[in-house]
Order: C-alpha cells, then sequence, then structure tokens
C-alpha cells in the first residue's frame, strides 16, 4: 500500500507476515479502550455489499463513502483509518483518502494505524494535543 504523505502512519510499516484481518484488530482496539474513551468512540459502518437502492437510501440517511474506520468524538476529533498490521495485506481507497484529508483540513487529528497497536500509540499522542 502506498502511504499519502499529508497524512500520518503509527505502526510498524516494515513488518511483513502473518497477521488479524481489519475486524479483529477492530474489536481488540474497541476492547482495549478505556471505558471513558469507549463511551465517545464510534465506528461507522461503511463496508459491505449493499444493492444500489440501499447505497441510495444509506447516503441519504448519511453515510459517507470513505469515512474512516475509528472516531473519538473530542477536541480536536480523533479520526483513524485502521489497516493490517502487514499493510501489504490491506488496501486503502481514493475516498479514504480524501475523508482523511478533508477531515484533517477542518482540525482533526487523523492518522492511518497498522493494527491496534498503532491505534493505541495513535491515541496516546492525541491524548498529549
Amino acid at each position: 500500500m502506498k502511504f499519502p504523505k499529508s497524512i500520518k502512519v503509527y505502526g510498524d510499516i516494515k513488518y511483513r507476515g502473518p497477521c488479524s484481518p481489519e475486524s479483529a484488530e477492530q474489536i481488540t482496539l474497541f476492547n482495549q479502550l478505556s471505558p471513558k474513551l469507549r463511551a465517545i468512540a464510534l465506528h461507522p459502518r461503511n463496508e459491505g455489499k449493499r444493492t444500489p437502492g440501499q447505497v441510495m437510501r444509506h447516503k441519504a440517511e448519511g453515510m459517507t463513502t470513505g469515512a474512516a474506520d475509528i472516531i473519538i468524538i473530542g477536541s480536536p476529533p480523533f479520526v483513524c483509518e485502521l489497516k493490517r498490521m502487514d499493510h501489504t495485506k490491506s488496501k486503502i481507497s481514493a475516498e479514504q483518502i480524501d475523508f482523511l484529508n478533508n477531515c484533517q483540513d477542518a482540525g482533526a487529528f487523523v492518522c492511518i494505524a497498522l493494527g491496534w497497536k498503532g491505534v493505541v500509540d495513535a491515541i496516546a499522542d492525541w491524548e498529549k494535543a
């Protein structure tokens, strides 16, 4: 995967090898969050196959193509796209990059994290900001 220069990446970009799927990393991450953060963290459900009618309805309801995997409400907001520890086993879409850049332009703390531990490191930096 080619990382956009404008977005900070957390995790070991040189790691290659076995790793969990993104969904397992997501579950582990949410189980690691403190109760305070868990109460204000969310995962937009944008993935999965949909019929054209479902896509139209979901977009009308506010679904945003490319929305990041982890959003924590705060000042600034935390916006993170989670990828597998071995990023060569993941892809990032143009819509995801656009979403991240737009959030960053609006003042959010934005990153790409490789695995749940990368997200934990990013959260630590966000909490210091």
